[in-house]
């Protein structure tokens, strides 16, 4: 039998060497990647079984990642492995396709676990969740129309990238767009989040999870 491919998607690049360690004598880790556009461009290349990654990466936040992997025509399981255990992470996890989540605290012991429940088409939530944020994920992806996000998947990527503190500039040389268009979303992301300023897009980018504090 065929040994399952696995992918890992983290900026921590200790966390990722360990967890490779812990992987290879059951896995194989075909690819470690520390961004959400190398994860998916990784994805299209090597072809994993399972793809297990963070919620708080550069340039692509995990969240995003996911979703735009859904997208693709045979979509791997993903598997976040995050420092959050709060209910909007998780929430937004399984919105975007998740079929595990796991606390980093707890990876050791229930990472290799998670792999095999999302193999079988099964979801996987670390017992160290509050089961009543556990209860609120299963509406959730009973009801994932109630939860439709309010920015467009431009907006989040382009909401990302001013909260890392890159210009108009950068950003349309980066998504290959006019810098007229970079700012007209700019605009359209201040008028749905109700903010007025930079900080203050930061400030919500933080809250909630597309960037980390």
């Amino acid at each position: 039998m065929a040994r399952i491919r696995v992918m890992l998607g983290d900026d921590h690049r200790m966390f990722t060497e360990g967890l490779a360690r812990l992987l290879e004598p059951q896995f194989d880790v075909v690819g470690i990647v520390e961004n959400g556009r190398d994860l998916i461009a990784g994805i299209q290349s090597l072809r994993p079984d399972v793809v297990l990654l963070d919620i708080s990466m550069p340039t692509l936040n995990g969240i995003e990642a996911a979703r735009r992997i859904q997208k693709m025509p045979h979509p791997p399981p993903i598997i976040f492995l995050t420092m959050h255990d709060d209910a909007s992470y998780v929430r937004a996890a399984f919105q975007a396709g998740a079929s595990g989540y796991v606390l980093k605290k707890s990876a050791a012991i229930e990472v290799i676990t998670a792999v095999r429940e999302a193999m079988r088409g099964r979801k996987y939530i670390s017992p160290l969740v509050d089961g009543e944020i556990v209860k609120t994920v299963m509406k959730t992806m009973l009801h994932p129309e109630r939860l439709k996000p309010e920015l467009t998947s431009r907006q989040r990527e382009i909401l990302q990238l001013l909260a890392e503190g890159k210009s108009a500039k950068e950003i349309s040389a980066m998504l290959n767009i006019s810098s007229r268009t970079v700012e007209f979303h700019k605009y359209r992301i201040m008028v749905a989040t109700g903010v007025r300023t930079i900080a203050e897009l930061t400030r919500y980018a933080v809250a909630h999870g597309i960037v980390s504090a």
